[in-house]
């Protein structure tokens, strides 16, 4: 366990930019416009071997009545929890603007958890301004810190100050590289069911769910406890075309989406039954399939297709997915729970396969005699003559065969032996990489195994 310290504050304050500091890398998305974060975001920092977890909660409004008032609720709810579970709290406002009465309601609301709070004056640009700047904010009679995000002013003070926080909660960290457990990221188009899911299977409304294509834009990491195991999902942003792609904001989820999948131990790729294979589902695919991610694809709310029409639905699929033999479907609906029991089983099971490491010794002799009881063909009057193989990487399995020549080896062929190694090894739905490589390039590959 770490204590744990949230970033309170009204909208646009600086809380993620904060956020990004303290951790020394950019894990929060920041912009200028308000309300960017939504969802309550995890991650562990640490300074001078203290370590801690970080929350950064979306912008508070305590009181709404224009037609975002149900979405500001979600927003508001998220934080709450943040606040339940955090050990201390970081209550974040603008220098620049004064005390606001929406800075009252936040610290009046926070006051009541009885919790330590350090009350941070952002966007303070030196201390000549320190005076100044922090003058309105004595009367909420909180330690007070003055800090720059943008500029840095204080933040060394700071990463002291929430390491002291950390401290004084008494609670010790004991580092377990094991503690996230499996790490899932959750991959497709906005409102395919990907929130919905981390829901369901986590048992807690962890992640904000809206009929609002879009809801989710920066990638969300919820540990939980399952069967006697840990898992992490990373519920992304939804993936759109880049033609769709207008805000700005949203650009950089997708790539923060697409580098979460290929990051995780395993990808759901989820897509909408009533939709169908896409062609933006066709690019997810191909970029999974081309950068060897271990995946599985969850065909979301089958709950609202009739009985009658689920065969076909399945057929349809089935042929959409013909490029992706090895890759495990499943039908899932997070309202019937129906589909669901077996995922976390699966992903474990594809982790696994992915784990596989076969000796140099025991693939040449596979090698030999896949290669003996079909010989590759002849190309231009010659044959490829296979000289060993051997495996170059783990996560996904990656073996290199060198031969002759590789420019003898046709795809039939390729996906020949892809399949004989697959039966032979027992991988039957993790990614499996087969490359040949001239005897010529040997030695400089062996070295970069």
């Amino acid at each position: 366990m770490l204590p744990t310290i949230a970033l309170i504050g009204r909208p646009n304050v600086g809380k993620s930019t904060l956020f990004n500091r303290l951790l020394r890398k950019k894990r929060a998305i920041t912009h200028d416009m308000p309300g960017i974060t939504r969802d309550r975001i995890y991650a562990e920092g640490h300074y001078n071997g203290t370590h801690y977890a970080l929350i950064d909660t979306g912008g508070l409004v305590m009181e709404s009545d224009n037609d975002s008032e149900e979405f500001q609720s979600d927003i508001f709810e998220q934080a709450r929890e943040a606040i339940e579970s955090a050990h201390s709290l970081i209550l974040v406002v603008d220098g620049r603007i004064g005390l606001t009465p929406l800075d009252e309601q936040v610290a009046a609301y926070i006051r009541q958890s009885n919790k330590p709070i350090l009350l941070l004056v952002n966007k303070v640009d030196g201390a000549e301004m320190e005076a100044q700047a922090t003058a309105d904010f004595h009367s909420l009679g909180f330690e007070i810190m003055p800090v720059s995000a943008e500029h840095g002013f204080n933040l060394l003070e700071l990463r002291e100050k929430v390491a002291d926080m950390a401290l004084a909660t008494g609670i010790e960290y004991e580092e377990d590289e094991e503690a996230k457990g499996l790490k899932i990221a959750m991959l497709g188009r906005p409102n395919a069911g990907k929130s919905s899911m981390v829901n369901a299977l986590t048992g807690e409304e962890r992640v904000i769910v809206s009929d609002v294509a879009g809801t989710t834009r920066d990638s969300v990491d919820v540990t939980f406890a399952s069967g006697g195991k840990m898992y992490t999902f990373v519920d992304t942003a939804g993936v759109r075309r880049r033609t769709n792609i207008t805000d700005t904001i949203e650009r950089f989820s997708v790539v923060r989406a697409l580098r979460s999948s290929a990051k995780a131990d395993v990808t759901i790729m989820v897509v909408d039954a009533l939709a169908g294979i896409t062609k933006q589902d066709k690019r997810l695919l191909e970029y999974l399939l081309r950068e060897a991610v271990p995946f599985i694809i969850t065909v979301n709310k089958i709950d609202l297709v009739s009985k009658q029409e689920r065969t076909a639905l399945r057929e349809g699929f089935e042929r959409a997915l013909r490029i992706a033999h090895h890759v495990p479907v499943v039908y899932t609906s997070c309202i019937s729970k129906s589909g669901l029991g077996g995922i976390l089983a699966l992903a474990s099971k594809l982790k696994a396969e992915c784990s596989i490491r076969i000796s140099t010794g025991q693939l040449n002799r596979i090698m030999k005699e896949i290669v003996e009881k079909h010989q590759p063909p002849v190309v231009k009057r010659r044959r490829a003559k296979f000289k060993y193989v051997t495996q170059a990487d783990e996560e996904p399995p990656t073996f290199i065969f060198f031969i002759n020549d590789e420019k003898l080896i046709k795809p039939t062929y390729q996906r020949f032996l892809e399949n004989r190694l697959r039966k032979i090894l027992n991988v039957k739905i993790a990614p499996l990489n087969v490359v040949f490589r001239s005897t010529f390039r040997a030695k400089e590959d062996i070295v970069h195994k």
